[in-house]
């Protein structure tokens, strides 16, 4: 018999959970390299290159073809994380050695630090696979509309310092999430006027008004805008979401 012949008094079931070990731990190396194209290498508080960079090495660089013709990213690489570096921000050390949190020594909204900090995503909008703006008015596509709870449209905006601002004109969709991302409002005049964007994420829809639960009145005209209407790019996203976010600390 091949089991008694071949092998002998050779453990094959010992074999097994050892191969079974070797795989394993061979599979959580590749995964965890794999997951260091991003944010790699790491860096100081400064932007300097940290010079420990944790128990697993950097992967060789890889080029990733971008769909819809978006280009190519090489990652990961010192110079795709420079695009994604902001410089010269409004900050200061609150301690010499590295991990201690900085501290802002300007406006942090208008800054964009600590809780309201950004990073410099690309400048156009997230695409669908057809290769479409996800993130869109809802009224540009007839097969949306709001089945369940308040319509917002039309409900005046309230802010945290019970203040009213505006009147909300237009719900944003996320088409391939099927969920609203954005209200889209008027701004009075006496507040600065024009249309502006809040996440649905961070204000509260209630039957008589919607309610902004981290901006007080004066920082309205503040809120970023969009350079096309109609449509959102991924670094416009970035500084709204944080705008609002941002003030949950510092309002």
């Amino acid at each position: 018999m091949v089991g008694v012949t071949f092998f002998g008094n050779f453990d094959l079931a010992s074999l097994s959970i050892w191969l079974f070990w070797g795989f394993f731990a061979l599979l959580i190396y590749y995964l965890q390299t794999e997951n260091m194209r991003e944010g790699y290498p790491l860096e100081t508080e400064d932007g300097d290159i940290a010079p420990n960079q944790g128990p697993f090495p950097v992967p060789s660089p890889k080029t990733i073809s971008l769909p819809h013709g978006q280009g190519k990213v090489v990652v990961p690489s010192a110079e795709n994380e420079m695009q994604h570096r902001r410089e010269n921000l409004a900050m200061a050390r609150t301690a010499v050695g590295e991990g201690f949190p900085h501290k802002p020594t300007g406006d942090p909204m208008l800054d964009g630090v600590g809780p309201a900090s950004w990073v410099p995503r690309r400048d156009h909008p997230e695409l669908n696979g057809a290769g479409r703006p996800k993130i869109q008015p809802m009224s540009l596509h007839e097969g949306f509309f709001v089945s369940a709870g308040r319509d917002p449209r039309g409900l005046p905006v309230v802010c945290k310092d019970d203040k009213v601002v505006g009147t909300v004109t237009e719900i944003w969709i996320d088409e391939v999430e099927h969920m609203i991302r954005y209200l889209e409002f008027e701004l009075e005049p006496e507040y600065g006027g024009g249309t502006k964007l809040m996440p649905i994420f961070l204000v509260k829809v209630k039957p008589r008004w919607v309610d902004i639960k981290t901006l007080n009145s004066n920082r309205m005209a503040q809120i970023p805008d969009i350079r096309t209407p109609g449509q959102i790019s991924c670094l416009e996203e970035e500084k709204i979401m944080t705008f609002f976010g941002g003030g949950t600390l510092y309002e």
